[in-house]
């Protein structure tokens, strides 16, 4: 269980460091990602992005 948690926090960490540079190649802006301002703040829901990088994630460990 600890092990599971330690992973999702690394992945989030790395997901929130790579943020900037994934936009800047326009993930985060595909029909289905969103994009909402509550309570002051911007929030980003990136489903299509999500759904994306692991289609590409799952073909890349197919191949390796």
């Amino acid at each position: 269980m600890f092990r599971w948690l330690l992973v999702i926090f690394l992945a989030l960490m790395l997901i929130s460091w790579l943020s900037p540079f994934l936009r800047r190649l326009g993930f985060g802006r595909l029909p289905g990602d969103f994009r909402f301002r509550w309570l002051g703040r911007d929030w980003d829901v990136p489903l299509a992005s999500t759904l994306l990088l692991s289609f590409v994630v799952s073909l890349l460990t197919k191949l390796l």
